[in-house]
C-alpha cells in the first residue's frame, strides 16, 4: 500500500531522529563548512538515512538534502527539503535541543521529529499535529506564555538597520514578552504547539532546508507568518516572524519597525 505524503515525512523524520540519538554524545568527526559552520558525521549519517527513506518511496522526486546537496530524479517535478540535524552546534556540545526537519518544497507534508523528546511536529496541508507515541494531537497556537524565541544566528544580513540582539535591550519589549534562544527549528514548531507566543529570525527566509518545514507547520496550525516587515517571506528586508495571533503578530512588527524606522 503507498504511504501518503505526511506519513512519508513523519518516517523520514523519525528515521534521521534515531541516529541523531543514537550518535548523541559521542565524539564526532567535523567536516568544515566555514564561517563558523560545521557539520558531524551525524549530520550526514541522519541525512543518508532520511534519503534512503524518501527515495525508497518516491523515487521521482528531487530531494534537496543540507549535506549533500540534489538527488533524485525529478521526474515527478516536486523537491523534498532536508535539514538532518538543525541545531548541530547544540548537539556537538552535548545539548539536547535539536531537531530533524523534512518538508515538501510547496508545504503540502512536512515534519519536525525531536530525537529526545520522542515528538514529532507534523503536518500534510490541513491542520497541524504533534504524535507522542502514536497518538495524535491537534496543535493550537496561543501566548499565553509570553515567550518569544529570538534567533541570534548569523548571519544578519540587515545589519546594522536591524538587529535582533538590540530587540532584547528594548525596555517594551522585555516589559510584555519573555526571550528565549533555543537556536533550533524546533522553536518553529513550538509556535504552533502553544509553547511559544512568537519566534523572529534574520536572514533572507523562504522555502530553505532550514525553514521550510517550520513553516509549512506554522502556517497549517494557524499562526501568522511573515517577514520582519509584515510582507510575504521572499520579500523586502527578509527574515522571518512567527506568530501565534494577529494581535501578537502586530505587536511584535510594531517593535522591530523601532529600529528599521518609518517606512
Amino acid at each position: 500500500m503507498s504511504i501518503t505524503d505526511g506519513e512519508l515525512a513523519i518516517a523520514a523524520a523519525e528515521a534521521g531522529a534515531v541516529v541523531v540519538r543514537e550518535r548523541f554524545g559521542e565524539s564526532l568527526a567535523r567536516v568544515d563548512k566555514g564561517d563558523g559552520d560545521f557539520a558531524t558525521a551525524a549530520d550526514i549519517e541522519a541525512e543518508a538515512a532520511i534519503l534512503a527513506v524518501l527515495g525508497a518511496a518516491r523515487p521521482d522526486d528531487y530531494v534537496i538534502g543540507e549535506e549533500s546537496g540534489r538527488s533524485g530524479t525529478g521526474a515527478s517535478g516536486r523537491t523534498w527539503l532536508v535539514d538532518p540535524l538543525c541545531g548541530t552546534l547544540n548537539f556537538a556540545a552535548r545539548t539536547s535541543l535539536v531537531s530533524v526537519n523534512v518538508a515538501l518544497k510547496d508545504g503540502s507534508a512536512a515534519a519536525i521529529a525531536d530525537p529526545f523528546a520522542g515528538e514529532v511536529f507534523w503536518t500534510a496541508g490541513a491542520g497541524a499535529f504533534v504524535r507522542r507515541a502514536g497518538t495524535d494531537e491537534k496543535l493550537t497556537p496561543e501566548v499565553g506564555s509570553r515567550l518569544v524565541d529570538v534567533n541570534l544566528d548569523p548571519p544578519f544580513p540587515n545589519d546594522p538597520q536591524f538587529r535582533a540582539v538590540a530587540l532584547l535591550a528594548d525596555r517594551e519589549f522585555v516589559a510584555t514578552y519573555r526571550p528565549r534562544v533555543v537556536s533550533t527549528a524546533l522553536a518553529v514548531a513550538w509556535t504552533a504547539a502553544g509553547r511559544r507566543a512568537a519566534y523572529l529570525s534574520d536572514g533572507h527566509q523562504t522555502y530553505t532546508v532550514h525553514s521550510a518545514a517550520g513553516i509549512a507547520l506554522c502556517r497549517a496550525a494557524g499562526c501568522v507568518v511573515t517577514n520582519l516587515q509584515g510582507h510575504e517571506l521572499h520579500s523586502g528586508v527578509g527574515g522571518i516572524l512567527v506568530a501565534a495571533d494577529p494581535d501578537t503578530h502586530a505587536d511584535l512588527l510594531r517593535l522591530i519597525g523601532k529600529q528599521f524606522g518609518p517606512r
